[in-house]
């Protein structure tokens, strides 16, 4: 008993201090942020499927050599080697399944950029939130307080009054924005499964897996559906490398590892920083103007966050429990 309360206190001790978790999950956000603009990029040259494509095989590929080099470096300096986790069939169905879920995230996603207006695919996308706790609580048994509900609504709100005044309600739309609200369902169910599998493997582990998976997933797709398989130029090459290492590599990898940290509902409600950066970068970067109601806006996104953070059951604990 008293070493199975040691080891539970010295889990607790060892966990980073709440500011510097924030920091790391805003990190994440801050390199997912730049995914739109990086698919917008790409799909000057390549349809959707074959720029989802291309960033799973760069991603696996600079996954797989680090994993490598990692390797190689504790053999050269006589470091114990990095234990293997062992796959059950649960395990393998389960990565599986959240490799389709991310899968089909990014190529909803993709496809609606191409149907609808930016401001309409990112505003439908970010409601992801609802479909993290709708899907947690029907079929999860997951429950959220009054707080983090009221925080959550808050934050949607404030998001959805950043898009605004881009919105472009038209039947022309109508595929795109189907499309968008479908990847919200996607990545919704792609968050829950994570934080899943994060009991058992490392982040790195988990998006090695995801990119590997999405790379066979989505070959097959493009080749009966799309003619341009790789891009034509330097700069389509760059908007590639730069989806697979920054939101895929960087971006995601911090996502993961933050879901052991924080709920799934918690980190789908932080997304929604993501278009008050996309709004800022615009703004210092291209000029943009903000009026009002977009900082009005960051302001509600912000306080929902805030309220959210406060709930119980944002944040997980690490206990170690006992066995009889």
């Amino acid at each position: 008993m008293y070493n199975t309360l040691e080891r539970t206190t010295d889990a607790v001790a060892q966990q980073p201090p709440r500011s510097l978790k924030l920091i790391s999950l805003f990190l994440a956000i801050f390199a997912l942020s730049f995914a739109a603009i990086f698919i917008r990029l790409s799909e000057r040259e390549l349809g959707p499927v074959a720029t989802i494509f291309n960033r799973f095989w760069v991603a696996t590929l600079i996954l797989g050599l680090g994993n490598l080099l990692t390797r190689l470096s504790q053999r050269h300096s006589g470091d114990s080697p990095l234990e293997k986790p062992h796959y059950t069939s649960s395990d393998l169905v389960l990565l599986l399944t959240m490799s389709v879920f991310f899968t089909g995230t990014l190529i909803t996603w993709a496809w609606s950029l191409t149907q609808t207006s930016v401001a309409n695919s990112n505003l439908l996308h970010n409601v992801t939130p609802l479909f993290t706790t709708a899907i947690g609580w029907l079929f999860l048994s997951q429950s959220f307080e009054g707080r983090f509900l009221i925080g959550m609504v808050l934050a949607i709100s404030g998001s959805i009054l950043i898009g605004l005044g881009d919105l472009r309600l038209a039947s022309d739309n109508f595929t795109g924005d189907s499309l968008a609200m479908l990847s919200a369902v996607f990545s919704a169910a792609n968050l829950l499964t994570v934080e899943k599998l994060r009991a058992k493997f490392s982040a790195t582990t988990l998006l090695l897996w995801c990119s590997f998976f999405g790379t066979v997933l989505t070959f097959p797709i493009v080749v009966l559906t799309e003619d341009v398989l790789f891009p034509s130029s330097w700069a389509g090459w760059l908007a590639i490398v730069a989806q697979a290492l920054i939101c895929q590599v960087l971006g995601q990898s911090l996502q993961a590892h933050n879901l052991k940290q924080f709920s799934s509902g918690f980190v789908s409600v932080f997304l929604l920083l993501d278009p008050v950066i996309t709004a800022i970068l615009a703004w210092i970067i291209f000029s943009e103007k903000l009026n009002p109601l977009n900082w009005l806006a960051f302001s509600v996104v912000l306080a929902g966050i805030y309220i959210a953070k406060s709930s119980q059951g944002a944040e997980k604990i690490t206990l170690l429990a006992s066995k009889p």
